[in-house]
C-alpha cells in the first residue's frame, strides 16, 4: 500500500472507531492510534493544544484528565469540532468544547476527581491540522487527593496498560526539561511495554524554563537515554501566556525563535517545535505503523462477511464506507 492507500485508510478507520462506540461494542479490530503518556504536569494538554491550535482542554491542579479523550484531527477547509455523544451537534466555539469535555468527565466520574476508562471521543475539522488519531491519557500520578481512591495510581496505570500495550500504538512519551529524565513515568512505562523503543517517540516540554546556564542537548540529541526514534523537544505556552490569552499561532513562532536563537538548539532547530512534531507523527502513520492494518482489515472484512454479521451490514449501510478492497 503507498502512501495514497495510508491516507485513505486514516478516516476509514476513524469511522469504524465511531460506529462500533456509537452502539456501546468493542471492535475487535485494534485500531492504530497516538498514547500521550506523561505526569501530571508535564505539558501533555499544551502540545495537544498547540496541534489543534485551539484552547479547548480542561486544566487545573491534580488529575485534570480523568477519562481517555480519543481526539481526531482532520484536514478540512472549514474549522468545527464534534462529540460522539452529542451527534449532529457542531461546536465552532473551542471555549463550549472545553465546557462539553468537563461535564462528559462529570457525568461518568462524578465531580471528585475519579477517573473512568470509557473514552470521550472528539474530532476536530480544520484547515491548520494534519489527519492524526491521539488518545489524550490521565497523568501519572503517586498520591490520591480528595476523594480519590487510594489506589487511584494504579488505576491510572491500569487505564494506561489498556492503550499502550497494543502494537499499533505508538507512544508520545512527554517528559518536562526541568526534571530529571531518568526518573519520567513516561519513559519508565515506554521501557516496560516497548524495550526495543519501535514505538516510542519522546517529547521534551519546557525547555525555556530549564535553570539559566543550563540545556537539554544530550537528550534531544539522544545522546542521554537514548530511543530508536529520538526525542523531539517543544516550547509551550506558560501559565501566564495561557491566562493572558496569548495566540496560539503567536507561540509557536515565539518557539521557532527559541530554537533559532538558543546557542544549544539552533543547530537542531529543523528538527525541533510542535509542527516538526506534527509531521513526524503524520508520516509514521502513514508509513509505518499502519502497514499491520492492511492485511488485518482484510482478514475482519473477510471474516465479517463469511459469518453475515448483520451488524457489519447494518454499518457499511449506516455510514457510507467504502469497500475494503477499494481502500487496500
Amino acid at each position: 500500500m503507498g502512501n495514497r492507500g495510508m491516507e485513505d485508510l486514516i478516516p476509514l478507520v476513524n469511522r469504524l472507531q465511531d460506529a462500533f462506540s456509537s452502539i456501546g461494542q468493542n471492535a475487535s479490530l485494534d485500531l492504530p492510534q497516538i498514547a500521550v503518556v506523561g505526569g501530571q504536569s508535564a505539558g501533555k494538554s499544551s502540545v495537544l493544544e498547540n496541534f489543534v491550535g485551539k484552547d479547548f482542554l480542561p486544566r487545573g491542579s491534580g488529575i485534570v484528565t480523568r477519562r481517555p479523550l480519543v481526539l481526531q484531527l482532520m484536514n478540512c477547509p472549514t474549522e468545527y469540532a464534534e462529540f460522539l455523544h452529542c451527534k449532529g451537534k457542531k461546536f465552532t466555539d473551542f471555549d463550549e468544547v472545553r465546557q462539553e469535555i468537563e461535564a462528559e468527565t462529570d457525568r461518568v466520574t462524578g465531580a471528585n476527581k475519579g477517573i473512568s476508562p470509557v473514552p470521550i471521543n472528539l474530532r476536530v475539522y480544520s484547515p491548520h491540522v494534519l489527519n492524526l488519531t491521539l488518545v489524550d491519557l490521565p497523568g501519572m500520578t503517586k498520591v490520591a487527593v480528595g476523594d480519590q481512591p487510594v489506589d487511584i495510581e494504579f488505576q491510572i496505570r491500569e487505564m494506561l496498560m489498556q492503550f499502550v500495550t497494543k502494537d499499533n500504538c505508538l507512544m508520545l512519551a512527554v517528559s518536562p526539561a526541568n526534571s530529571d529524565l531518568a526518573n519520567s513515568d513516561a519513559l519508565k512505562i515506554a521501557k516496560e511495554v516497548d524495550p526495543q523503543g519501535m514505538r516510542t517517540i519522546g517529547v521534551i516540554t519546557k525547555l525555556d524554563l530549564m535553570d539559566e546556564g543550563t540545556d537539554a542537548k544530550d537528550i534531544l540529541e539522544n545522546k542521554l537515554l537514548p530511543l530508536r526514534r529520538g526525542y523531539i523537544g517543544v516550547v509551550n505556552r506558560s501559565q501566564k501566556d495561557i491566562d493572558g490569552k496569548k495566540d496560539i499561532n503567536a507561540a509557536m513562532a515565539a518557539e521557532r525563535k527559541f530554537f533559532l536563537s538558543h546557542p544549544g538548539y539552533r543547530h537542531l532547530a529543523d528538527r525541533m517545535g510542535t509542527p516538526y512534531l506534527q509531521k513526524v507523527l503524520n508520516q509514521v502513520c502513514r508509513n509505518g505503523l499502519l502497514t499491520p492494518q492492511r492485511n488485518q482489515l482484510r482478514h475482519q472484512e473477510h471474516s465479517w462477511h463469511q459469518a453475515r454479521l448483520p451488524l457489519f451490514e447494518h454499518l457499511i449501510m449506516a455510514f457510507s464506507l467504502p469497500s475494503l478492497n477499494d481502500t487496500v
